[in-house]
């Protein structure tokens, strides 16, 4: 009997990336299609998505593309996925529609298929049957995914938390869970973003009387940053804002995109006459300023607005801000230059995760992921979402509330697992791998380019210049030598006039009529060992040789 995969493409081994596929016989599902940010080792990078090419191999049929919730590690790579494999895709009122602006901004939206499915809906793809499950996160119309395959059943439970009664959304489905587990489920793949965390994650009730004591207080404008599909925060602000008489406006794109589709679809409720265009805000010491770019990004609305360098809105002296979100893993020093510009350029106060309760998680603590786990009672155990410690701490909890430990599996990006009753194996292909978002460039930066970026950050750039006479081999134009970011002027000089020898020394010992390559390649080496030599270091040395 063939065995079913499943293929992680992203998201096991880092928080962000979400995306993964189930194949049986070459028929496959996609399932989510996220992004992540580029990070410190990776210079230039603006996004980063997971390598779609096992998808787009001959013979493997892809039936559709399903969105488990809105958020951007989950839906943000979905317009470049399309480009490359034009499916349908299926996902929630919400889900879709904040989807739909982003293949708008890609110009891709007319030919796109999106299908949109309820909570409790069944779709049929190819050999799999799809359930959505209403889960509880910080974004509504968010889905657990129950999936019918040919050898059984498997729950996939997206991102989720366990709130009873959450005051915007729907609560978790336990009844379902509970009856999927009498039912009999194969596999379970489940959220450990917050596997670390002992206890509960608390509710958005939670926050209410701290953001009540801050809209009471505050004398002047408050500033609210959130991620931008945040939308149940959102909710909060504007609540309290309306009773506190105060206007609200908008700042950051995304942010924009998210109020604007969430209001549409009734997710968010917004008095009328409550907003007012950014522009138009003027100085009004009653304004609540929403804002995206929570996680410090360099070139988010909020960045710009502690930064002063925002063209319509600035942080100025009496503003109270929230940074109303938890720094993502890596992100902790974009957040930090965040807080500190803010105070910095006048703000009198600012509230976040270390200074003051304005904020819980949408992902459940271990207390959630143990209860879950002893409704469902999987026969095979796989932890999701997360960096390989989260990962690692989730099946350690697997075990303890009762799967066998040779149930419980840790995968990472790009291990294709075959799964069957009796068991679940890795198998030798290993399809992992990135694609890098450069500006407008997709795909064009590899690890090879990424090396050299890294290269020129740690130790600079040398280029070395010399023309020669293509019968003689003598010396016509230079030597120069110039550097980048590796010597200074002054005293340190001395070792460009060195090197500058160096070039000349290589070029004579090459003889008449030399071969340019290795005439290149004898420079090359040439200054390479006497910078090793004199500093220790290995910028990068471009030689730049020319026949006259």
């Amino acid at each position: 009997m063939p065995a079913l995969k499943y293929v992680p493409l992203g998201g096991l081994g880092e928080v962000g990336l979400n995306m993964w596929a189930l194949e049986w016989e070459n028929d496959l599902v996609v399932i989510d299609a996220g992004l992540m940010f580029g990070q410190d080792e990776m210079p230039g990078v603006d996004l980063v998505l997971p390598d779609p090419s096992y998808l787009l191999q001959a013979g493997r049929k892809v039936h559709g593309i399903f969105l488990s919730h809105g958020h951007e590690d989950h839906i943000g790579g979905l317009p470049f996925l399309l480009k490359r494999l034009n499916v349908p895709v299926f996902g929630t009122p919400l889900t879709l529609g904040l989807a739909k602006s982003r293949l708008r901004e890609h110009r891709i939206l007319r030919e796109s298929d999106l299908r949109e499915v309820r909570l409790g809906d069944r779709v049929r793809l190819g050999p799999f049957s799809i359930e959505t499950v209403a889960v509880s996160h910080s974004i509504p119309d968010a889905a657990a995914l129950i999936i019918e395959t040919p050898i059984g059943r498997l729950l996939y439970t997206s991102d989720f938390k366990l709130e009873a009664d959450p005051p915007y959304g729907r609560a978790t489905d336990l009844e379902r869970f509970r009856r999927l587990g009498e039912q009999g489920v194969l596999l379970m793949l489940s959220d450990s973003t917050n596997a670390e965390r002992e206890g509960h994650s608390g509710s958005e009730r939670d926050l209410v009387p701290e953001f009540e004591r801050i809209f009471t207080e505050a004398p002047g404008r408050i500033v609210v940053a959130s991620f931008a599909s945040n939308i149940h925060r959102i909710q909060l602000a504007v609540r309290l804002a309306a009773e506190h008489g105060r206007r609200v406006a908008v700042a950051g794109r995304s942010l924009r995109n998210a109020f604007q589709v969430a209001r549409e679809l009734g997710h968010l409720e917004v008095p009328e006459n409550l907003t007012v265009k950014l522009e138009k805000a003027g100085d009004d010491p009653r304004l609540v300023l929403l804002t995206a770019g929570s996680q410090g990004e360099p070139l988010s609305a909020l960045a710009r607005f502690a930064a002063q360098k925002h063209p319509v809105v600035n942080v100025r002296s009496g503003d109270w801000v929230i940074l109303s979100a938890r720094p993502i893993p890596g992100n902790e020093r974009l957040v930090n230059r965040t807080i500190n510009n803010l105070y910095r350029n006048g703000a009198e106060r600012v509230f976040y995760s270390e200074v003051g309760h304005v904020h819980v998680s949408g992902h459940a603590y271990r207390d959630e992921l143990r209860q879950l786990i002893e409704l469902v009672r999987p026969r095979f155990f796989v932890p999701v979402h997360g960096e390989y410690r989260q990962l690692h701490h989730h099946a350690e909890l697997a075990v303890a509330t009762g799967i066998p430990k040779e149930r419980v599996f840790l995968a990472e990006d790009g291990n294709v697992i075959e799964v069957t009753p009796e068991g679940l194996k890795k198998t030798a292909e290993n399809v992992s791998g990135l694609v890098y978002v450069d500006g407008l460039g997709i795909g064009d930066v590899g690890q090879a380019v990424l090396r050299d970026r890294q290269h020129l950050a740690a130790d600079g750039l040398v280029v070395a210049t010399v023309g020669v006479d293509r019968d003689t081999g003598a010396i016509r134009l230079g030597p120069e030598v110039t550097s980048r970011g590796f010597i200074a002027s002054g005293p340190e000089a001395d070792l460009q006039e060195e090197a500058t020898r160096a070039v000349a020394a290589a070029v004579a010992r090459a003889g008449r009529r030399p071969d340019r390559s290795l005439l290149q390649e004898a420079v090359h080496d040439a200054v390479s060992q006497l910078l090793w030599k004199k500093t220790g270091r290995r910028p990068m040395v471009v030689p730049l040789v020319t026949e006259v």
